[in-house]
């Protein structure tokens, strides 16, 4: 049985259950029909084959990937246009076999998983799509790197856009927030500059002469501060764009003025569930407040011999995610950081998704949840701290004794609960075999339900440790000390425990 070269095409309509919730049978056929209607013409021209139709989504085969992601685009444009739905679609190129106008194969799979990941509106497609496709026909950018199920390692997946979108880089949506975006058009005269500027070049030809002029106009910026508005971008600009420092925002002039001015809306911030903001007394002389993960050093006791962690967008670490936008690897190697999305730099430089630097002390990480320091610190037991402070807080009055641990009692700050031991590196041997049947986790086996307390008195604030065998520490500017007996802290230090941190802060205002 022989297989061939092809582009799978999957496709949803986003809103299809809630629709089909509140419509009549006569109302669902109609729905179907017109859904059919909309997607087999755009399929069959450009050169496809809608293998299935199970109403609110199609399965088709492409023998040119170029043809299946302009086909998409159309799709999704016209979709979203004409009507009340909201499609997406998922791409991948590889062998098929076509069996009685079925097809199987890997491609089948990665399609179909990519589809379920993709978000409303949007068209995501496989690595494999974009070296097949022309890329200079179509518009597109990088989205990330993901764990898609069923496929074996992390997937590279790529976004189409269609005309009416412009998907705004997080270091441009900052620098707007912060009024430090500067929006230069050709032919204007250069304008004054704020304070650590972000710039955006538009309606330049990518590679022209007249683009590096005004670069070459500019005074000393930081590479990573200079962004390319343009929508269909030849490989060979694509590339010398980008080897020079510097970012791409994908997206047409009207599409950019859009997506810039709904980011200027106000907006309502919600919390996640797994917030924590107590105040345990209207007159709170101090903060802990939960402030990022510790590194432990390893190996660890012939058990674990590296691990990772993985970065979410609202500044969580957890032990392995599908909507990670970086992971932190700790090895005997050192300290590595990964993106897995675009638009996080370290110390001001761009990376792109699946790059990777290792981090040896004082750097600074740009996520899409603020600014996270790296600081290396002294003594054997951790290889760094990396620190950002997060929502998650305990106020601590006078006279008040404080907890803090995986079970603490009230009022206690509850460490990150971070399940699962697919982040562990295992040693070989019997030891590590034994931890791994037991349930081993570094987050429960370096830190007790009870670990330590901070005590606020007439002299001040003391730490003290809780648990025998799991150590708490203090950081004090760059030293790390164990708490032994009652040890005095204040404003501006770390207290570390297991694989959190937590800072020791004067109330916020």
């Amino acid at each position: 049985m022989s297989t061939v070269t092809r582009t799978v095409v999957f496709t949803d309509l986003a809103n299809y259950t809630a629709s089909v919730g509140r419509s009549d049978r006569a109302a669902l056929r109609r729905l179907i029909a017109e859904h059919e209607k909309a997607v087999a013409p755009v399929v069959e021209r450009h050169n496809g084959r809608i293998v299935k139709n199970l109403g609110d989504s199609f399965m088709a085969i492409f023998g040119a990937a170029t043809d299946a992601v302009r086909a998409s685009v159309e799709l999704v444009e016209n979709i979203n246009a004409e009507g009340p739905f909201t499609m997406r679609v998922g791409l991948a190129t590889g062998d098929v076999e076509e069996i009685d106008g079925d097809a199987f194969g890997e491609a089948v799979n990665l399609a179909s998983r990519i589809n379920g990941k993709a978000p409303a509106g949007q068209i995501w497609f496989s690595a494999a799509t974009l070296m097949c496709m022309n890329q200079s026909e179509l518009a597109w950018e990088p989205v990330g790197r993901f764990s898609l199920k069923g496929i074996v390692g992390e997937a590279e997946v790529f976004r189409a856009i269609p005309s009416h979108r412009c998907y705004l880089p997080d270091p441009i949506v900052q620098a707007l927030r912060t009024n430090r975006l500067v929006r230069i058009a050709r032919g204007d005269a250069l304008p004054a500059l704020p304070p650590d500027p972000v710039i955006v070049f538009e309606g330049f030809a990518p590679g022209s002469d007249a683009l590096q002029e005004v670069v070459d106009s500019l005074p000393v910026v930081d590479p990573a501060a200079l962004w390319l508005c343009a929508y269909k971008i030849p490989p060979v600009d694509r590339d010398r764009w980008l080897r020079a420092g510097h970012g791409i925002v994908v997206g047409q002039q009207l599409s950019l003025d859009r997506a810039l001015s709904e980011t200027r809306r106000p907006s309502t911030h919600t919390t996640s569930a797994d917030t924590i903001i107590l105040d345990v007394s209207g007159t709170s002389v101090l903060e802990l407040v939960m402030a990022g993960l510790a590194l432990p050093a390893v190996p660890m006791s012939e058990v674990v011999a590296g691990y990772s962690y993985d970065l979410l967008a609202d500044g969580r670490w957890v032990n392995r995610s599908d909507q990670a936008v970086g992971r932190i690897d700790a090895s005997p190697d050192g300290v590595r950081f990964t993106s897995l999305v675009p638009g996080i730099m370290v110390d001001g430089a761009q990376l792109m998704p699946g790059d990777s630097r290792f981090l040896h002390g004082d750097e600074a990480l740009q996520a899409p949840s603020g600014t996270i320091h790296f600081r290396k610190v002294g003594g054997r037991a951790y290889l760094g701290l990396m620190v950002a402070e997060t929502l998650s807080r305990l106020g601590i009055g006078p006279g008040q004794l404080a907890e803090v641990g995986r079970e603490p009692n009230h009022p206690g700050l509850a460490l990150p609960d971070r399940r699962g031991q697919d982040n562990i590196r295992w040693c070989v041997g019997s030891r590590a075999a034994r931890a791994r049947e037991s349930g081993f986790t570094l987050d429960r086996a370096l830190a007790g339900r009870r670990q330590a307390a901070l005590q606020l008195g007439p002299s001040g604030a003391t730490v003290i440790s809780l648990h025998d065998r799991c150590p708490t520490f203090v950081v004090e500017g760059d030293n790390l000390e164990q708490v032994i007996g009652p040890r005095s802290t204040g404003p501006g230090d770390l207290i570390v425990t297991g694989t959190s941190v937590i800072a020791v802060k004067e109330p916020q205002a």
